[in-house]
């Protein structure tokens, strides 16, 4: 799945829908540049694969630590 723009808390349970129909989905966030935290809570649940994070730097920065900290903490 391509995350284009904004994602925000509307689609929150759509991307909920669709990750639980393709448990092997991949995401692309590169063209993301807003992402609700509805949506972060929803990836975070479902852990899918990352295949690209967001161009803009201070939001994958902040999609990267929310994920190492989750990792960190169901180690």
């Amino acid at each position: 799945m391509v995350i284009n723009d904004i994602l925000g808390v509307e689609e929150a349970e759509a991307l909920l829908e669709w990750l639980l129909e393709h448990r092997d989905g991949q995401i692309d966030l590169s063209a993301c540049n807003h992402l609700h935290a509805a949506n972060l809570q929803v990836l975070m649940a479902l852990r899918p694969t990352i295949v690209s994070w967001p161009d803009d730097p201070a939001l994958a920065d902040w999609l990267k630590t929310a994920f190492d900290e989750m990792e960190s903490n169901h180690a």
